[in-house]
């Protein structure tokens, strides 16, 4: 099984997550009230948030989303992008969205820490509204001091990113029992990760949850994929 991959349909690179236990949750009202174990199966998830050249590419291909237009460089990460549009660009790939307790794993590894690198927060180690300066979003490999300890860039700060799940904020009181199964409604869909418009460092932590209508377009949301083994 090969640690990392490239898709071979839009040039997504992807990290193994192995199979195993982390600590997952925190003691915000949504979070499970404390951190608790899980244990997830081995999957991939992409490196860094899908880019502007790759989800021109998609645009172009497809036909979906005619309207969008990069707002930064090919390698900034693709923002305007609604639930919707996310789902379709991994289906184009033949990727998915990751699940929220599996974009959380990528984030902070199995230790149970606040933020991908460490235990306390520090504002130059990811975008975040206090370091964007004339920009908005940056190079999808930027801030490499603030990867996961997967190697993962970007899973605080630049821009939210979409998981597939539902968002129910009572969701981690039933996995911290052990009852994995994910919503099956809603009205909103979770993000998480935070974003270059914010300096607010609560939503910056591994364990935050967001959430947002699905059909919202905003300049501060994007996309990571993920695949099954």
């Amino acid at each position: 099984m090969d640690l990392l991959i490239e898709n071979p349909r839009d040039g997504t690179l992807l990290l193994l997550i192995p199979a195993g236990e982390f600590v997952s949750g925190g003691t915000g009202s949504d979070e499970g009230g404390a951190p608790f174990p899980v244990r997830l199966p081995a999957y991939y998830l992409a490196m860094h948030p899908v880019r502007n050249a790759q989800y021109a590419r998609f645009v172009q291909e497809t036909g979906k989303h005619k309207d969008w237009k990069a707002v930064a460089g090919p390698d900034h990460p693709a923002v305007n992008v609604n639930w919707d549009d996310a789902q379709a660009y991994c289906a184009w790939a033949g990727l998915r969205l990751p699940t929220e307790l599996e974009w959380e794993q990528g984030a902070r590894g199995i230790d149970g820490r606040e933020y991908p690198w460490g235990a306390t927060w520090d504002a130059g180690k990811c975008r975040n509204s206090t370091n964007h300066g004339s920009e908005q979003t940056c190079g999808v490999w930027g801030y490499a001091a603030g990867s996961s300890p997967w190697g993962l860039s970007q899973m605080a700060g630049n821009v939210w990113e979409w998981c597939v799940d539902w968002y129910d904020a009572k969701a981690y009181e039933r996995y911290r029992k052990g009852e994995l199964t994910p919503p099956t409604s809603g009205g909103s869909r979770v993000v998480r990760g935070g974003s270059w418009r914010l300096d607010w460092t609560d939503v910056f932590r591994c364990a935050c949850r967001h959430y947002s209508r699905p059909d919202y377009r905003v300049n501060y949301r994007g996309c990571r994929c993920a695949r099954t083994l």
